[in-house]
């Protein structure tokens, strides 16, 4: 047991024997511990009307509708989408350059005609690319609602087309031809 002379004892030490509870005096005649409850009414005096129904208001979440325009992205959130998956096309475009050099070297000629080539075949990759990503923008934002994130699939079209056209290239060039059939054996 603890000293009950001390100010900060705990009351809940104390035996029960020795603690006196002091009620409050009560107001307005309610006593303590009893709910005052009013007689229901018989059923047939209930009111049947319904609770009132708030409007609905529409909160912006959920799909988007048609009508409604689109948040526009920043410039900066654009460029950085077209970046990603650059590399598909710089390794192509690469390959393409030096199949095109081998190949632009070999002919000894004059450099006019090969240089107008190249310049077309690089207009025709960046018409391929930018019809890729119409054709994704078309498909997988309109038609199926999903997110691009980046230009992957439109920068390994152009790609994988200006590895051809570096084969292409190649296969213009006699020795290439000659030296191919040689390790080939036929």
């Amino acid at each position: 047991m603890s000293d009950q002379t001390q100010p900060w004892a705990d009351q809940t030490t104390q035996p029960w024997a020795e603690r006196t509870v002091e009620v409050p005096p009560q107001r307005d005649g309610f006593q303590r511990g009893v709910a005052s409850v009013s007689p229901r009414a018989p059923r047939s005096e209930r009111s049947t009307e319904s609770f009132p129904v708030a409007p609905h208001e529409e909160t912006g979440t959920g799909w988007p509708i048609e009508d409604e325009p689109r948040e526009r992205m920043p410039l900066a959130y654009h460029l950085r989408q077209l970046r990603k998956g650059s590399h598909w096309s710089t390794l192509g475009g690469l390959f393409a350059f030096v199949c095109w050099g081998i190949w632009a070297i070999s002919a000894r000629g004059d450099f006019t005609s090969p240089v107008v080539a190249f310049l077309l075949t690089l207009l025709v990759a960046i018409g391929l690319f930018a019809l890729a990503r119409l054709l994704g923008r078309v498909v997988l934002e309109r038609q199926l609602g999903r997110v691009r994130r980046s230009a992957r699939g439109a920068h390994l079209v152009a790609g994988i087309f200006l590895a051809g056209v570096g084969v292409a290239y190649l296969r213009q060039t006699e020795w290439v031809v000659n030296a191919w059939n040689w390790i080939a054996g036929t």
